[in-house]
């Protein structure tokens, strides 16, 4: 039989082409990538809360505590939002996440009601880690430019069971309209909330979306696939 060598170096490119589709995608996602960031949880506040001085006796504090959550809250420092979504890779999956502390907002409450309140996250500086993904978030998916904002404002009252006491979690439902790139729906989902011991409010949760509902084109881009549902998430932090 007349010898090919061009078959056996075929033979081999095609096999190395393989392993590459296989293997290539685990490395990345195992080894090369970064790793998204953790869910944001309402631990990572009470953490860094530290308790403030105070005076007087442990009834007078706790009474003066009950009465201090009725008013204006607006957003402070330690506070981020940002997006979370599946990408998969020649069937290999990882998460993908971009956030941002620029974030502003408030709330008034008056005794366990939320009357109402707001939040709108600044696209501009919202990043992942990673320049290709944040570039192609900033251009083509979410044309920052054009729509700067994600911005959600409650629609009805949100009613909780107990005013929780300093390092207490409680979680609440909130309806409101949820504004990307000018288009405006309503949305339901729970949040959690915690009076740090700082005197702050801490409020933790996720919105899910399906991005061609929101005009969102297609984060998918080349052999990367994103899957066609995700979520904002958030971690605000207000004080009075």
């Amino acid at each position: 039989m007349r010898n090919r060598p061009w078959l056996k170096w075929l033979l081999i490119g095609g096999g190395a082409v393989i392993v590459l589709a296989v293997a290539g995608p685990f490395v990345y996602f195992n080894f090369i990538q970064d790793d998204a960031p953790d869910e944001f949880s309402l631990d990572d506040v009470q953490t860094d809360a530290t308790s403030p001085t105070t005076t007087g006796s442990s009834d007078t504090t706790a009474a003066a505590a009950e009465d201090a959550v009725d008013g204006t809250w607006t957003i402070a420092s330690g506070s981020q939002a940002g997006y979370r979504a599946t990408e998969v890779l020649f069937g290999q999956t990882g998460d993908a996440a971009g956030r941002t502390s620029d974030v502003t907002g408030s709330f008034d409450i008056t005794g366990t009601t939320v009357e109402k309140g707001s939040f709108s996250v600044a696209l501009a500086n919202v990043s992942s880690g990673q320049s290709l993904r944040d570039s192609q978030f900033q251009g083509r998916i979410m044309d920052v430019a054009t729509y700067p904002t994600v911005e959600f404002a409650l629609t009805e009252p949100i009613e909780l069971d107990t005013v929780p006491a300093p390092g207490a979690q409680i979680t609440a439902s909130a309806t409101g309209d949820l504004t990307i790139k000018a288009t405006t729906k309503s949305v339901t989902f729970d949040v959690n909330a915690t009076r740090t011991d700082n005197g702050q409010i801490a409020v933790q949760g996720s919105i899910p979306i399906t991005w061609d509902q929101w005009g969102i084109g297609a984060p998918s881009g080349g052999p990367a696939q994103v899957e066609d549902s995700g979520e904002i998430e958030f971690l605000l932090v207000f004080e009075r």
